[in-house]
């Protein structure tokens, strides 16, 4: 059997962190899918929650969320709107640049964030760690 080249050695470590990567996000979605929200919808929790673009629990600018989610701007912008329809999140215009939004969790999606958690946790030591 011939020896893989560097080039295919590195494709096929690719191709196993996106499947990892999927295999992840479809569990994480399955577990959290009964409490009424996705892997992406729980990042923007936690994100908010654990102050990881701000302080914890302080309102945080839409465009830094972005990075941390890997969403487009608009699809984004509706994961958030649908957050905020649930009570989850509320956002507000910044008074400074009326372009910017900002948006906070409400006691509501910080609750739902600390019940869900340990499960989406749980996900992530079973997948990552076998």
């Amino acid at each position: 059997m011939a020896t893989k080249t560097p080039s295919a050695r590195l494709e096929d470590q690719w191709r196993d962190i996106l499947s990892v990567h999927a295999r992840t996000m479809c569990e994480i979605d399955r577990v959290l899918h009964p409490h009424g929200l996705g892997a992406s919808d729980f990042e923007v929790l936690d994100i908010l929650a654990s102050g990881t673009v701000s302080e914890p629990g302080e309102q945080c600018r839409v465009q830094n969320i972005a990075g941390g989610v890997h969403l487009s701007q608009s699809a984004l912008s509706r994961l958030i709107g649908r957050l905020e329809k649930d009570g989850l999140v509320e956002r507000t215009v910044c008074q400074e640049d009326r372009r910017g939004v900002w948006v906070a969790l409400t006691s509501k999606g910080r609750d739902l964030h600390a019940e869900v958690l340990p499960l989406q946790r749980s996900v992530l030591a079973r997948m990552l760690h076998d």
